[in-house]
């Protein structure tokens, strides 16, 4: 019989902590809505279980609360390492989800919106993909006004 674990944010003090304890020092990338939560911009959800995953292959760690997205290789990802753990850059978590119609719409919109503010009020730095860019366009200033809706 297996038994699977699975550890949920407020299990621990921070998110950061959640991520380490669960994928840290594990040939593994954050992405999309876990790599905005990792990168501080994204505040992320009470209680939240799921953990999104780039992986070469699905890992036999008993966690049932990684969401695995397969790749061939990390070689056309851009990620950076905070401490233990892997995480796709704002620009390659940007794009993902802006080319994923099921991406976390309230994720992406305060991750762009406080991209947008702790720059400057810029989104100076990011390069969107020329597929993205009109998706961009379409909510750019939704992500500005984002925090004077709610």
């Amino acid at each position: 019989m297996i038994c699977l674990l699975s550890m949920v944010s407020n299990d621990f003090l921070t998110i950061r902590d959640w991520h380490r304890a669960v994928v840290g020092g594990k040939n593994l990338i954050l992405r999309n809505t876990s790599a905005l939560e990792h990168l501080q911009l994204f505040i992320g959800y009470v209680n939240e279980k799921e953990i999104e995953v780039y992986a070469l292959q699905k890992e036999d760690d008993g966690y049932d609360n990684i969401n695995y997205h397969i790749v061939n290789g990390f070689d056309k990802i851009d990620y950076i390492r905070i401490q233990n753990v892997f995480c796709t850059t704002p620009n390659q978590t940007f794009n993902d989800m802006l080319s994923d119609i099921d991406s976390d719409e309230q994720a992406l919109m305060e991750g762009l919106s406080n991209y947008y503010f702790s720059n400057g009020k810029s989104f100076n730095g990011l390069n969107f993909e020329q597929s993205n860019l009109a998706r961009f366009l379409d909510i750019r200033q939704d992500a500005i006004e984002y925090y004077l809706e709610n």
